[in-house]
Formats: structure tokens, sequence, C-alpha cells
């Protein structure tokens, strides 16, 4: 082999290296609900949004059009909503809410945020979380106020 077929190997070795790490990676993040940084009071942008002081625990989902996975999250937020007392689910077009979109960072769709009672987002997911994920992590929001 001369010297720019060995190149040529190395480069598409490297570029395969990672590609199938950022893979792994996304796979391994996508879907999963983590702490969201800082709660804040509700912002504004949250009460223009449809979420209401004082529910227990509101999954905000931000989708778009043509996103599929979109879909299979409205199906597993709205069951739950269903199916859990004080939880509420609402979508919102991130398209149309621009400006929101920019200042809660959501950087793409599906995104879920889970707010609390007091109006403070604590938990989000990129991707479809899968039920039990979502449940486990309102469960601890429907407990009294009084504790």
């Amino acid at each position: 082999m001369d010297r720019t077929a060995w190149t040529g190997l190395a480069v598409t070795v490297v570029a395969l290296a990672a590609a199938t790490a950022f893979g792994l990676w996304r796979r391994r993040r996508d879907g999963r609900l983590h702490a969201a940084p800082a709660p804040a009071p509700l912002p504004a942008v949250l009460t223009e949004l449809g979420v209401q002081e004082g529910t227990p625990a509101t999954l905000l989902q931000f989708s778009s059009a043509f996103c599929a996975p979109c879909r299979a999250v409205r199906r597993v937020c709205a069951d739950v909503a269903e199916t859990v007392d004080g939880v509420r689910h609402v979508e919102v077009d991130a398209e149309s809410h621009l400006d929101a979109v920019r200042e809660l960072g959501i950087w793409r769709t599906p995104t879920v945020l889970i707010v609390d009672r007091s109006g403070r987002v604590i938990q989000r997911a990129s991707g479809v979380p899968a039920k039990g994920q979502v449940i486990a992590a309102v469960a601890p929001l429907l407990e009294p106020a009084s504790r």
C-alpha cells in the first residue's frame, strides 16, 4: 500500500470511531430524564405556554409538526396525565413559540419539561422518555405539599 492509501484508511477509521462514540453517547442520553439546572420561580413564559401554578406536576412538551418521536412522547405524556391524578400535559408547537424555546433552552424536539406546583422546571428530557421514568419523576411532586 502506498502512503495515500494508508492516509485514507486512517481517516476512515478515525471517522468511524468518532461516529460510533457519538452514537453511543446519544443513545445513552436520549430520552433520559435528568435534573434541570437551577430551578427558578415560574417565569412568565411558562404561564403564557399554559402552565398553571398550583398544579402538582405539569408535563410541558415541545414538539414540531413533522417530528415522529413527538407523537410517541405525546402518547406517553397523555397516558401519564390520564392515569395519574395531579398531572397535567401541555403540548407546545416549538416553531410557533420561538421566543419561549430560546428562553427555556430547548435545543431539539421532542423535549419535555417537568414543572412542579410552584412553577419550577425540575427535570427535562430530550427524546422519548419511558412511561415508567415519567411516572417516577412526577411521583415525588404528587405528595402533599404540607410535608
